[in-house]
């Protein structure tokens, strides 16, 4: 593949990070019919990553959701590598979706800008941070941009795919058509911004929710049976949040607020107190509501 020939010269795609969205991914580009590899360095993630990816698909037969051939197909187009370099080395576009630290990240595409192919497009899933900030150190910004899934990214359509100042036309037509192979329906944000698209719009709504709730004006229960009744959402505010996490939702208030400064994206008092107290959403069994494990 040349980055002139877009998503028809893509064949092998690399994954970085065997965590919850990195194997989803992961089993997203295999079930397109691409040769995929997942890369880690925890063999142990890898491991529980191969079991997840058979488990599911065996899940999905039984439920006549997915053909067996297909399902063959999807696993016998995964392989697995604690090696980067091995990995790296015939990949025509790699999607890291590793921890949310600059540093590694900044350590990753760095290796990636020499193991990989000079074609090869390197994208980050980051929700948080631009990929302007790992661009440079590859050594080829131009096919550098973010291609930020949602979770659960097998069940979830959207894709914002974010250039930066000097991502190429070429770069952002590959990650969309990609994205498309892949069954999805990416957004494209022309200029990176703390938060893009969807946690702005998510981390507004959340915001008048829990000023509602702070000021006694209404409870939580009303306030997401309103969101579901009157605007039509699947879910209201606080159960969204339940949902994806009070840690993950914290985590991204203080990111954002960290690079803007402004008082509008500090990070909610209630929610740091929930934090620190262990009571996460739904994976910790109390949040803002109770769940039975």
């Amino acid at each position: 593949m040349n980055t002139s020939s877009g998503v028809e010269g893509i064949s092998n795609i690399l994954v970085i990070g065997a965590g919850t969205m990195g194997r989803q991914i992961a089993m997203s580009a295999a079930l397109a019919g691409y040769s995929t590899t997942l890369q880690d360095i925890s063999l142990d993630g890898l491991t529980a990553a191969r079991t997840e990816h058979k488990s599911w698909a065996d899940s999905r037969v039984a439920k006549g959701k997915l053909g067996q051939d297909d399902a063959g197909a999807a696993l016998d187009a995964l392989a697995y590598s604690t090696d980067l370099n091995t990995a790296a080395s015939g990949a025509d576009f790699v999607i890291e979706a590793a921890t949310e630290r600059l540093d590694i990240k900044t350590q990753i595409f760095e290796q990636l800008g020499v193991l990989t192919p000079a074609h090869a497009i390197l994208a980050t899933n980051s929700s948080t941070l631009g990929s302007s900030k790992v661009a440079e150190a590859t050594g080829r910004p131009a096919q550098v941009c973010n291609m930020h899934f949602f979770n659960p990214a097998l069940v979830m359509k959207c894709v914002e795919v974010v250039r930066h100042g000097a991502t190429s036309d070429a770069t952002v037509q590959a990650a969309m058509g990609l994205a498309r192979r892949l069954g999805k329906e990416p957004v494209l944000i022309n200029r990176e911004i703390p938060g893009f698209i969807a946690n702005r719009l998510m981390g507004a709504m959340q915001r008048e929710a829990l000023f509602l709730a702070d000021e006694g004006i209404a409870s939580i229960e009303d306030i997401d049976t309103t969101a579901r009744t009157a605007l039509g959402h699947p879910m209201g505010p606080f159960a969204l949040m339940d949902m994806v996490g009070l840690d993950v939702i914290d985590f991204i208030a203080q990111a954002t607020y960290e690079e803007t400064g402004n008082a509008v994206d500090a990070p909610n008092e209630r929610i740091t107190a929930l934090v620190a107290a262990g009571k996460i959403g739904r994976k910790s069994g109390t949040g803002f509501y109770g769940y039975t494990r």
